[in-house]
């Protein structure tokens, strides 16, 4: 499900691999990101710091709690 015009209140990783995590205004919970393409973590974990750190909006579309997709705004 899309949700659309977020802001990203929290980002965490770990050195386990892909184990990325972000808080989405108004959604409970620390929401993971999809694991399966080392690249696609990585992709979508800085995009999601790049929104925290510079004050952005997000559309972030989430299935069973993991981050799938992003759009920055």
């Amino acid at each position: 499900m899309w949700h659309n015009n977020k802001q990203i209140t929290r980002t965490f990783t770990s050195s386990n691999s892909q184990n990325c995590y972000a808080i989405v205004s108004n959604i409970s919970g620390w929401k993971k990101v999809k694991t399966g393409a080392t690249d696609g973590v990585t992709n979508i974990f800085a995009a999601l710091c790049a929104a925290r750190a510079n004050s952005r909006t997000v559309d972030v579309y989430i299935v069973n709690n993991m981050i799938e997709r992003i759009v920055m705004r």
